[in-house]
């Protein structure tokens, strides 16, 4: 009697054994296939730390593009912000002639202050585009483009855009006023610097 119970209890805990090992199998498959955007992720995460290192070499900058119109009446401009220096350049023309720029000193203090600024107000939230989806040429022609990089080396990390232009949405999924605002106050009397370039 004790061997019959013996040898049916024996092939009903392999049974369970394999039921366990179908379902654990069927969880992970689920999750592979339905468990979410991995690779962005990833990419944000790279964004973001790249965004909150303040080590020598690592820069924020914004850029901003005015309407598409004729080349002499065309205008952007870019702040810039390290370490060890502050920039707001302005600029003419499609081949980008400068038409005024302003270097600041800064340190790194302030700089951590700043990033972690950019970081609250999302600069990173987005997933960044690929190929024709990330051309920006003839993107909003009658309103203003807006990029947002973080850099390391001079080389892009991670780029998000947007534009003022319904139906251009873009990558960049947070507030655009936050975020270039915060760039805007880096450099002392901003607006004055931009008021030249109407944008």
């Amino acid at each position: 009697m004790y061997r019959g119970n013996s040898s049916r209890l024996f092939p009903m805990i392999i049974v369970l054994i394999v039921i366990a090992i179908a379902i654990a199998a069927l969880v992970s498959a689920g999750k592979a296939i339905f468990g979410g955007d991995k690779g962005n992720t990833a990419q944000t995460d790279a964004g973001q730390t790249a965004l909150l290192n303040t080590a020598a070499g690592n820069s924020v900058r914004m850029t901003v593009r005015g309407p598409i119109v004729a080349d002499e009446d065309f205008r952007s401009y870019r702040i810039s912000v390290d370490a060890s220096g502050r920039n707001l350049s302005t600029y003419s023309g499609y081949i980008s002639q400068i038409i005024d720029s302003k270097q600041l000193d800064n340190n790194t203090k302030a700089y951590e202050q700043f990033v972690y600024a950019l970081d609250k107000a999302d600069m990173m939230k987005g997933t960044a585009l690929t190929g024709a989806a990330d051309d920006t040429r003839g993107i909003c022609a009658t309103g203003r483009v807006y990029e947002f990089e973080v850099l390391q080396g001079g080389m892009v990390v991670k780029r998000l855009w947007t534009s003022t232009c319904r139906g251009s949405g873009g990558s960049f999924k947070g507030s655009v006023d936050q975020v270039s605002k915060l760039f805007l106050d880096q450099i002392p009397n901003s607006k004055a610097l931009l008021k030249p370039i109407d944008l």
